[in-house]
């Protein structure tokens, strides 16, 4: 990493002193991490014992995951602000130990309404959890460490997203019994508390930021614009899309003011919620933040499925339907650390190559699993899924690296917020679409469950075939970047 980079990211490289507890820091971090993480699919299994046990409508248990979805989705670039301006180990720790008070409500809950409560409580925690990770390893690690640390994220974010639907299988397999989904939030106790345990050791004290107030009107302007544009979509399976489609207008009408109203707070020396030189000024920032949307738009919706194609189409147990999907999980894992590792070697470059193997993974996946006999789905489809995993696992921390790299270390919180609120945006369009498109050409076809796989497989393909035209045309840019400052050709220095 070079001078310059480094006084972008706020540090002067003279001054930087690795901390020689960093990387057991970013192991407790990641761990805390891939629990919130996993919570967004794990719950999914559980559902019809959690309806049966609760005697609650589908339209109720439904808010079990989607309200988890929607407040973890709120809470993201406020905490992640937060944790610029008081300390993100105080943000850390405070997110990490209401986490797991709400996962032992959510376990001990005896109506629909107390799980419900506790779930929107623990989205909350867990949305404050997020954007501290990112921030930490922009705060703790410099140069190709970096690279590495964000490819450990990335596997982190990668597999807690392909694994829920595993382990929640096994949970319900071992724990079995009508009361056996409580262990789905229960198991996150202990390992809770371990983890806040080490945190409070490792984690760094202090705030490399500057402190500041709180941007309460950027705060309440993003929220409900977030707001109105996921909650049509996160209750699109009891209609909210037909019912709550003017909500959409809400929604770009609020973001619409919160960017009017933070470039106000800047131009008259304030701490904005969300500095929009971020977007306009940062290298890398904007186009990042819109790959890693569109991304997810394709890659989160397959999750549910291939969970409705194997269960219900095939008739399999949540395990082996999970199992069936462990391919992408364990190719996303590998290469997501090697991809961390690659990413200041080629750059954007190694993020068009993870995109095409994905695309090309789930393609293979949709004709193998339309054509292919019932016996040999599960080993069939394997290869396609490994395919995809591993150029899954090239896309997604490759992206954080290159997105945040440039951000100054200050503002690293909401930055990282502000990605993964796209992020959350995109999954919840790919959660809410893939499975519409799904019912509908099973409803069309007389229940032909291979074309409704196929034709909801397909539509994915496209979502990440726009990730990829992002991908491309930022790779362009940043070969042409590269050639000016090789031929002596060096812009001025632009960054918050």
């Amino acid at each position: 990493m070079s001078a310059t980079e480094e006084r972008q990211a706020g540090t002067d490289p003279d001054e930087y002193t690795p901390d020689p507890r960093r990387w057991r820091a970013l192991s407790v971090t990641l761990t805390a991490g891939f629990m919130s993480l996993l919570d967004v699919s794990i719950v999914a299994v559980a559902l019809p014992s959690m309806r049966e046990g609760l005697g609650a409508s589908p339209a109720a248990i439904q808010w079990v995951v989607s309200g988890y979805a929607l407040t973890f989705g709120l809470a993201l670039v406020p905490a992640g602000r937060l944790g610029d301006a008081v300390g993100r180990r105080t943000m850390f720790l405070a997110a990490l130990a209401g986490f797991v008070v709400c996962s032992a409500a959510a376990g001990a809950a005896q109506t629909v309404g107390m799980l419900i409560a506790a779930r929107l409580a623990q989205g909350v925690a867990a949305g404050a959890l997020a954007p501290q990770n990112s921030a930490l390893i922009q705060q703790l690690f410099r140069g190709a460490e970096r690279g590495r640390a964000f490819g450990f994220f990335g596997a982190t974010v990668g597999i807690s997203t392909a694994a829920g639907p595993v382990v929640g299988g096994l949970i319900l397999a071992l724990a079995g019994g009508p009361g056996g989904w409580r262990w789905i939030f229960f198991v996150n106790v202990p390992i809770g508390i371990l983890a806040l345990v080490l945190a409070a050791r490792l984690l760094p004290r202090g705030t490399p930021g500057k402190r500041g107030h709180v941007d309460v009107a950027g705060v309440a302007l993003l929220g409900g614009g977030v707001l109105a544009l996921m909650l049509p979509l996160v209750q699109a399976e009891s209609g909210g899309l037909s019912r709550l489609w003017w909500l959409f207008l809400v929604g770009a009408v609020l973001l619409a003011a919160f960017g009017w109203w933070e470039r106000r707070v800047v131009r008259r020396g304030g701490d904005p919620l969300l500095d929009p030189r971020l977007v306009t000024q940062t290298p890398g920032y904007a186009s990042g933040a819109a790959l890693g949307t569109v991304y997810f738009i394709g890659f989160s919706g397959i999750w549910l499925v291939f969970a409705l194609f194997f269960q219900t189409g095939l008739g399999w147990t949540p395990l082996r339907s999970g199992l069936a999907v462990t391919p992408f999980a364990l190719g996303s894992a590998v290469s997501a650390v090697f991809g961390g590792q690659l990413v200041d070697r080629f750059g954007r470059r190694l993020t068009v190559i993870g995109l095409i193997g994905v695309l090309l993974g789930i393609a293979a996946a949709a004709v193998v699993l339309r054509l292919a006999p019932t016996e040999w789905v599960f080993w069939a489809v394997a290869p396609a899924l490994l395919l995809g995993g591993v150029g899954g696992g090239l896309v997604i921390s490759p992206n954080v690296t290159l997105t945040l790299r440039d951000v100054p270390v200050e503002m690293a919180g909401s930055a990282g917020g502000a990605l993964q609120t796209g992020q959350r945006f995109g999954a919840a369009i790919g959660t809410a679409t893939l499975p519409a498109l799904f019912y509908l050409v099973l409803a069309s076809t007389g229940n032909d469950f291979r074309s409704a796989i196929a034709a909801a497989l397909a539509a994915a393909v496209l979502g990440l075939a726009a990730a990829l035209v992002v991908a491309v045309i930022e790779w362009r840019r940043e070969v042409h970047r590269e050639r000016r400052e090789a031929a002596g050709d060096h812009p001025a220095e632009q960054h918050p």
